[in-house]
């Protein structure tokens, strides 16, 4: 539409507003490097908010030392971080729920980019700012320039330092942003009098990090970035609105691209005013219904076109339109562009009486927008118009219906001459040229309008059989049914092309809401993978692979539409470019053309996941231009879920590096509790031997050795689970051997108890490690001795029923607590059921379930059936139990 038009607000624009509703605002103190007084600033706006009467808190704040920052803290209310044990030293956090329950209008949250310490609810301290926001609380934070994700590498750049605490742009965008700055020879002369840093951190920084052009470079960088974040924030407020205009705080170019020779000059024009202006560009198409009449020539000198564009770095779009200048106007106007460069190639001053001149119609039709005119020096070769001409007539079976049809009305109005009047006959003439309009386009229609009139005149018209008009007033009949055919041709083509224009971008959207519903029903990188190739297959046609990177080996397919795809060194080399620099390559584009494949990264962000690659089995370009912003989309919508799925893996890992965490300071607190006993009884019996020994010194010496020995198996066992490297040497077990052998090593901790053994000696062998499952039986025999009531009677019961073999250890004690069976074979998991202290590392039964089920065994647990007492069962199933060997013939 025209830029004059009356402007609606956008219905995302508005739902964006409106999800903002009831959060709270986030403002941050962006500053150019560390020591430019960002979290002075912060505490000084959070004092003039409480002295207006906000309840205002600290969240976070670190002053670094520095006495003007922490003499501001102390007119604030401050919010006690919480400590969190870390390798031996206590970390300070912010605590997140105690500020939630404090629930203040503002919080004070220094450092944003900061990581949290391990076992936060969050990872980094952003994500508790957005909690934060989420609760309605007011945000205040601090961030430096090199924290920002997107500059991350461009910092990196001229400081040689890599910053690791990043922050995503996102929350940059949806921020006030309030620049901190001074002047670099300010900010040295801070640093050399010690307000940043400690003397001897000052005099390291000065030559390095803190040189003049590097803080002049952050300085810039800083500004800029403020704007971008103020330019983006202002045209969502006025698309919410609907205000008409520019609304330019920076300058943003399209440049208009045609199929002609000459479009990439367009092109690098208008990268040249980008640069100049410092603004972002678009290379914008318009698919009009003459598109679809494009030679093959045409569609790649468009592609080519628009792959100069993304590697030059501006943005492409393709817009459907009725005409070139509608489509412009309208991209522009949503885009709120400033800078438009078009071109103007040669035409014949017939043409422009014909057609009018677009140049002309876009100055008139675009106020507010400079517009760049380019002579365009190139024209188009006359086998291209030919065939573009040839198409625009349509197809002869079109012209043949349409003289049908006009047939047919003839001789209906024949029929019914007698009881029409020469008015009503001309309006049933109107039939077939609205029918051949519709249906096979304007010059079908304007043909069925002639036809239509000779056909009246002829038939109908005195002098009947002659083309001759004798009344005027029929003559008059004549030409308006020319012009209404005329009219309505116009009209209804319109209609129709705009229709094709809605079904094709339906088809579109649709095809990617589709490709988005297959790709993310996945949760596996390899299935995703593999949807995604025999996806771009099936829409476009063309073979497709996936190139994924493999520590040590560089990219390597991952899936591919056909399984036996391999790339020679040109195509590995065209897809190893397009993941180090981001950018197309290959076939039909700029840069290793040579190869027969054209590959596109797939980007999360900055960073680059994988390359698609595309190519045809007969060769020519992989992709027509038309196809290109269709493949835009499925690139970008593959890249967030091949991003999904690899932030699902990370956040596994993560919980497995917290559960190995929380494994070893277990093992740490349990060790020195439950291995201090007995240590102690040793030392003390070791003590009396001096005074001459006894037998009941030295046994308990070996007893308590004994029990150590357990403890410490139990450890190396648990760290061989957890590791994955047990080692399993299995063969058949006879199970009374093996208890009896579990229960003579346990006879000590089995001291006070009666055992009886219940294994019929006839129960076949079993499949099993002989040494894995002596510790679960020793471990289970350990656990009963404790938990068994004193002198009563534990039992080992041994059955083979339902085609499996149940061995249970049956004790006298308290029995477990109901409902919470299963939870005694967890890591470090006692549920004590009674008052009395009982020892244990918590360990046993863990073990006793990994040994188990490594031997394709399971495991058991409840309450006794009659009597107290508690019950652990190794359950063998079929698969385990053999059957052709009789345990007297094992020796």
């Amino acid at each position: 539409m025209p830029a004059s038009g009356d402007a609606r607000p956008d219905p995302d624009a508005l739902l964006r507003h409106a999800a903002q509703e009831g959060r709270g605002r986030l403002k941050i103190f962006l500053g150019a490097a560390p020591g430019v007084g960002k979290t002075y600033e912060m505490l000084s706006e959070g004092m003039s908010r409480k002295r207006d009467g906000s309840d205002v808190v600290v969240g976070v704040v670190e002053t670094h030392g520095r006495a003007e920052t922490e003499a501001l803290i102390r007119g604030h209310d401050i919010v006690a971080r919480r400590v969190v044990p870390y390798e031996g030293r206590n970390l300070h956090e912010m605590d997140l729920d105690a500020v939630l329950q404090r629930n203040p209008r503002l919080v004070l949250v220094d450092e944003l980019a900061h990581t949290n310490a391990p076992g936060s609810r969050h990872p980094k301290r952003y994500q508790d700012v957005e909690e934060l926001l989420d609760a309605g609380i007011d945000v205040y934070s601090t961030i430096n320039i090199q924290h920002v994700e997107s500059l991350n590498d461009i910092v990196a750049s001229f400081t040689r330092i890599r910053v690791r605490e990043t922050v995503p742009d996102r929350i940059l965008e949806s921020a006030e942003i309030e620049v901190v700055d001074i002047p670099p020879d300010e900010l040295i002369e801070r640093l050399k009098a010690g307000k940043v840093y400690l003397p001897q951190e000052a005099t390291r920084a000065l030559s390095h990090f803190f040189s003049k052009s590097n803080l002049s470079a952050l300085r810039e960088l800083a500004l800029r970035r403020a704007a971008q974040a103020v330019d983006v924030q202002m045209l969502e407020h006025v698309r919410a609105t609907g205000l008409g205009g520019t609304w330019a705080g920076s300058d943003r170019i399209v440049v208009a691209v045609s199929e002609l020779p000459g479009a990439d000059g367009l092109v690098r024009a208008a990268k040249r005013v980008a640069d100049a202006l410092r603004g972002p560009w678009t290379a914008l198409f318009i698919e009009t219904p003459r598109t679809a009449g494009f030679s093959d020539v045409q569609h790649q000198r468009i592609a080519a076109t628009m792959t100069l564009a993304t590697q030059l770095g501006g943005t492409i779009a393709t817009v459907p339109a009725t005409s070139v200048v509608d489509g412009i106007q309208s991209f522009v106007t949503d885009a709120r562009a400033t800078q438009l460069v078009v071109g103007k190639s040669k035409r014949s001053r017939w043409f422009e009486l014909r057609h009018g001149s677009v140049v002309d119609r876009l100055v008139r039709g675009t106020p507010g927008v400079t517009v760049h005119v380019v002579p365009v020096e190139g024209e188009a070769a006359k086998g291209e118009w030919v065939r573009q001409r040839s198409r625009g007539w349509g197809a002869p079976s079109g012209y043949a219906l349409t003289l049908a049809g006009i047939g047919g009305v003839t001789a209906l109005a024949s029929a019914l001459f007698h009881v029409l009047n020469l008015g009503n006959v001309a309006l049933l003439y109107l039939l077939p040229v609205m029918v051949a309009a519709s249906l096979y386009g304007l010059r079908t229609g304007l043909f069925a309008g002639l036809a239509s009139s000779l056909a009246y005149n002829f038939f109908f018209l005195p002098p009947v059989g002659t083309l001759s008009v004798a009344n005027p007033e029929n003559l008059i009949s004549v030409i308006m049914l020319l012009g209404v055919a005329f009219a309505t041709s116009q009209l209804t083509s319109r209609v129709r092309a705009q229709a094709d224009l809605a079904a094709a971008s339906a088809r579109t959207n649709a095809t990617l809401a589709g490709f988005l519903r297959q790709v993310t029903s996945v949760n596996e990188t390899d299935q995703a993978a593999q949807m995604i190739c025999d996806d771009v297959k099936r829409l476009f046609g063309v073979q497709v692979v996936l190139l994924a990177p493999c520590v040590g080996t560089g990219l390597e397919i991952e899936a591919a539409s056909d399984p036996g795809y391999r790339l020679d060194t040109m195509d590995q080399a065209a897809a190893t470019w397009a993941f180090d620099t981001g950018t197309a390559t290959g076939k039909g584009s700029g840069t290793l053309a040579a190869s027969e494949w054209l590959f596109q990264p797939l980007k999360a962000g900055d960073r680059v996941l994988a390359v698609l690659g595309v190519a045809r089995d007969a060769g020519g370009d992989p992709i027509r231009a038309d196809q290109l912003p269709l493949l835009a989309g499925l690139t970008d919508q593959a890249a967030l879920v091949l991003e999904r799925l690899r932030l699902q893996a990370e956040m596994r890992d993560v919980d497995v590096v917290r559960t190995r965490d929380r494994l070893r300071a277990a093992l740490l607190s349990s060790v020195s509790h439950d291995l201090r006993t007995p240590l102690t009884a040793v030392i003390a019996a070791a003590n009396e031997l001096d005074h001459g020994a006894t037998p009941a010194l030295i046994g308990t010496i070996k007893g308590e050795a004994a029990r150590l020995n357990r403890f410490v198996a139990n450890l190396l066992d648990m760290a061989r689970v957890e590791a994955g490297a047990l080692r399993l040497n299995i063969e058949a077990v006879d199970l009374s051997d093996a208890v009896t052998s579990a229960s003579h090593d346990a006879r000590r901790a089995l001291e006070g108890h009666e055992l009886r053994l219940d294994v019929p000696p006839d129960l076949p062998l079993v499949r099993a490690d002989p040494q894995l499952l002596h510790h679960c039986l020793l471990n289970l025999l350990d656990n009963a001795g404790r938990y068994g009531d004193p002198g009563t009677e534990i039992v080992i019961e041994g059955r083979h029923r339902y085609g499996e073999i149940r061995l249970a250890v049956l004790d006298n004690g308290p029995g477990l607590p109901p409902g919470h069976e299963a939870e005694v074979f967890e890591t470090f998991r006692r549920l004590e059921g009674s008052d009395r202290a009982i020892g244990g590392t918590g360990l046993g039964l863990a073990i006793v379930k990994a040994f188990a089920e490594a031997m394709g065994m399971a495991v058991e647990a409840g309450n006794r059936a009659e009597g107290q007492g508690a019950t652990f069962a190794l359950v063998f199933p079929s698969p385990l139990i053999v059957r052709d060997v009789a345990p007297e013939s094992v020796t």
